[in-house]
């Protein structure tokens, strides 16, 4: 069975470990109505639509 020549430090065991744990940007979707930005499944923020139909009043 193959032994390593050197330990392996605590830093490069964690910085192994930690890349696993990086978060992603979320996805973004663009409005149907205004043609902004907006998370995916959501009511859009500037317009208040969702689906084709007006959701909610946005001021």
């Amino acid at each position: 069975m193959a032994v390593p020549k050197k330990k392996t430090s605590k830093a490069k065991t964690r910085s192994r470990r930690a890349s696993s744990w990086q978060l992603d940007a979320p996805p973004r979707s663009v409005c149907g109505h205004c043609n902004t930005a907006k998370l995916p499944h959501r009511v859009c923020p500037s317009c208040g639509w969702y689906n084709g139909r007006k959701a909610i009043e946005v001021d």
